[in-house]
């Protein structure tokens, strides 16, 4: 009869081959970390974290982030032997179309949490979700929600920004259940750690407020295992420091070369001999799912029946009554300031809402309720990132995978380009998370050219699945946040001005269409302009002067181009009409071309002047659109 030591054994051999028969089948993925890194992972299944393969998003199950992406191969042989709905048939279709993608998916895979693979994303996302059980715990109470996040993270990770970003703030919040896994074994892709990097992460750690855990050999189990005990004992997050050796147990074991090759055939049967492994590829001995199922399954399910016994949670709902807020119409207001009026006013309807400003909440106009979160104030809504766009985004989408919260981060609109990464990761993982931006145009003037977006509004438009919206007005905005709120597959960017404009008498509170026409033309039809957010009003005053001339001209408010192209081609032209179009937008051209050769955009860097000023300089004025429009429709 084998031991409790041999059955560990043979399950940690058992996952280091599964992952290197996973990878050598499709002859693509990463060993190294599969070997190195195998030992102290399951020991975290089978012996402390909580999970039911059963029903994987469980709301108070454990969560494991794996941020080392790249050991997807390693995740999935895992969740394979813990009895998740992941076949060997799965294993073996690893990187080709299917639920075991080469970097893990969000949604994809039953047991996965996050989509990773840009490395330093997990570690944020993972304090997102460690800020998540703080916030719930406090509203439902500990029987309801009382998890861990448990992250997986390598020397890679920890070089990238955003990752340091967030594990500052994480220690600053006092995110207690939060378990950082380093896996320590100084090699990256290039070659030792040392060719870029002399951080000593003790120090680094200590420094943000960390509780440091050194584990010299995490392939011993008794030794792990007090590490994680120690971690859940700490009023601070922990980070236990893993001095694996990447490859352990293969020809090149220590160094880059065995990294992101896969080990081919001849060197997996000697590391099986070496390892004493007797099993053919994708052999797995039933003693293994029998283990697991004594330890892992039996251990989780004594919390998931606890749990079950509870009445289920009533769900929050986002709706809320817009009475109030009607009553309430500017005749003009920058839509800065009509968001915040907005989200302060909606934030007391819908408890569900949490989140804040890259340290900006006094230019954005965006700031939770309840008071800050911290580790004195866990029923907090408001967080204060601090200037951390690159995190800020990522903690977002941790927030938002537990299914629960609706986060929203503010900062600048030309500060985009920090969070477009976690922006994309937004869409990829069909994450309902608000960006609100603001100061967005040339036209805020006097900051210059390095806070005026020009570019912004179509390289947003060009990720997939993230629906973009330039209000013109506060009617506008309060549809914006009807929209944000009632959809839960994609996220929303919206994008505000920090100058005063005009409420129009016929914009409307429904957006759905994403474009709508805000002036019907007097004369017979003859032109349609296309406008967003400020540029509206632009373009009303131009249609004027054009009506004058005799020009039929129609103007379509079009806050989102996302919504529009959902239409079909009949429904686009209802709108737009089948005459000449001109696009009138104050940023760049490129992402209105597939409507119309005729952009009156800006396609220069701005200056450091006032806004009338900046208008004449760069040729946006009224007179200019006009004389843009009769040259276009000659």
């Amino acid at each position: 009869m084998k031991t409790e030591k041999d059955l560990d054994k043979l399950c940690i051999d058992t996952l280091k081959l599964l992952g290197v028969d996973t990878i050598n089948n499709v002859n693509s993925g990463h060993p190294g970390i599969v070997l190195g890194a195998a030992a102290p992972v399951y020991y975290l299944y089978n012996y402390a974290i909580n999970q039911n393969p059963k029903d994987p998003l469980w709301p108070n199950r454990d969560r494991f982030y794996l941020s080392a992406g790249h050991g997807s191969a390693l995740l999935y042989s895992l969740l394979h032997l813990a009895g998740f709905d992941l076949t060997i048939d799965n294993l073996k279709n690893f990187r080709r179309p299917g639920n075991t993608p080469g970097h893990p998916e969000f949604r994809e895979t039953p047991g996965v949490e996050a989509t990773t693979g840009p490395l330093g994303q997990g570690v944020a996302m993972s304090v997102g979700s460690a800020i998540a059980e703080a916030h719930l715990n406090k509203v439902n109470g500990s029987k309801y929600t009382d998890y861990y996040t448990y992250c997986l993270c390598g020397d890679g990770d920890l070089q990238e920004g955003v990752a340091m970003e967030a594990i500052s703030l994480a220690g600053r919040l006092k995110l207690n259940k939060l378990i950082m896994l380093f896996d320590s074994n100084d090699i990256q892709l290039d070659g030792p750690t040392s060719l870029t990097c002399e951080t000593n992460f003790k120090l680094k750690f200590l420094a943000d407020g960390w509780n440091y855990i050194l584990v010299t050999n995490p392939y011993d189990k008794t030794e792990f295992l007090e590490a994680i005990r120690l971690a859940k004992e700490s009023d601070l997050p922990t980070v236990i420091e893993m001095k694996t050796t990447i490859g352990q147990g293969a020809t090149k074991e220590a160094t880059n070369k065995v990294h992101g090759s896969p080990l081919g055939i001849a060197e997996r049967d000697l590391l099986a001999e070496k390892l004493g492994y007797q099993y053919k590829p994708f052999e797995v001995d039933p003693l293994v799912y029998k283990h697991f199922q004594n330890n892992f399954l039996k251990r989780s399910l004594e919390k998931y029946t606890a749990y079950s016994k509870l009445k289920p949670l009533k769900t929050k709902s986002l709706d809320f009554d817009l009475s109030e807020l009607l009553t309430k119409i500017p005749e003009k207001q920058a839509t800065r300031k009509s968001s915040g009026d907005i989200l302060t006013y909606i934030s007391g309807q819908v408890p569900a809402l949490i989140g804040g400003s890259a340290d900006l909440s006094s230019s954005t106009c965006v700031k939770g309720v309840d008071g800050d979160f911290d580790h004195t104030n866990r029923l907090g809504r408001n967080l204060n990132f601090g200037v951390r766009e690159h995190s800020m985004a990522a903690i977002a989408n941790g927030i938002a995978q537990t299914g629960v919260l609706r986060p929203f981060v503010s900062g600048f609109f030309v500060f985009s380009n920090y969070m477009l990464p976690a922006i994309r990761l937004s869409a990829l993982q069909k994450l309902p998370v608000m960006y609100i931006f603001t100061h967005d145009s040339v036209f805020l003037g006097e900051d210059g050219p390095t806070h005026q977006p020009i570019e912004h509004l179509t390289q947003l438009r060009c990720i997939p699945n993230v629906n973009v919206i330039r209000p013109c007005d506060f009617k506008e905005t309060l549809a914006a946040y009807k929209l944000m709120l009632s959809q839960n597959n994609f996220p929303s960017v919206l994008v505000l001005t920090r100058q005063n404009v005009l409420e129009n008498p016929n914009s409307q509170l429904d957006i759905q269409k994403g474009a709508y026409i805000i002036k019907a033309e007097v004369n017979k039809h003859s032109l349609t302009l296309i406008a967003t957010g400020s540029e509206v009003d632009l373009a009303l005053e131009a249609a004027k002067v054009l009506e004058t001339k005799g020009q039929g001209v129609r103007v379509v408010s079009m806050p989102s181009c996302f919504l529009f192209d959902r239409l079909t081609k009949s429904e686009q032209t209802e709108i737009l009409g089948n005459s000449k179009i001109v696009a009138v937008e104050a940023g760049s051209a490129y992402s209105w071309y597939k409507y119309t050769p005729h952009v009156f955009g800006i396609n220069d860097f701005g200056l450091s002047s006032s806004e009338a000023e900046i208008r004449e300089k760069l040729k946006f004025t009224k007179a200019d659109l006009v004389d843009f429009i009769e040259n276009a429709v000659k």
